[in-house]
């Protein structure tokens, strides 16, 4: 199991990098472009943005701040992934996720200063966001599922479980 998440995190990594070369050399030359319409109505556009700082533009100009924080989330999110793959597929997977969406921003910061956004959505005024992010929002969502829905479930099952054990 460890292998194969290491294998989809390199994977989606290599992803995310790929879109943002793109962005970078095909993109920012025309700055935005349509991806997703039907007919005059506009859904996603492709906007190239150089975000300086977190979510929505925040902590603009704390490159190595940002940096740092990254870092050791990253690190703390590697090791909850080797703890977690035998407990759990589904919250080990959440993590690497998440590890995946910071490491290619986190590349980005180290190498350019800042991180590339492409991805504008147009049906509601919203912030303009890369593949890692999907990675990461992914990632919140897939967690949020397992805490509140499949480990509790998972819980009362062990408790019935020791309590016929018990009888």
């Amino acid at each position: 199991m460890i292998v194969l998440l290491i294998i989809s995190a390199v994977a989606l990594v290599a992803v995310d990098q790929i879109v943002k070369y793109w962005a970078v050399n095909t993109l920012q030359p025309v700055h935005t472009m349509d991806f997703i319409k039907f007919g005059d109505f506009k859904v996603i556009d492709l906007t190239y943005l150089e975000n300086k700082g977190a979510i929505f533009g925040s902590m603009s100009g704390q490159k190595w701040f940002l940096i740092g924080v990254t870092s050791i989330i990253i690190a703390v999110g590697i090791a909850a992934m080797f703890f977690t793959a035998k407990k759990s597929k589904f919250f080990s997977t959440c993590i690497m996720l998440f590890v995946s969406g910071g490491m290619g921003n986190l590349i980005d910061r180290v190498r350019l200063g800042y991180v590339v956004d492409m991805f504008e959505i147009k049906l509601f005024r919203f912030a303009i966001f890369n593949f890692a992010d999907i990675c990461v929002t992914c990632a919140f969502v897939m967690m949020f599922i397992y805490l509140f829905f499949i480990e509790p479930h998972n819980e009362k099952k062990l408790k019935a479980t020791e309590a016929e054990e018990n009888v």
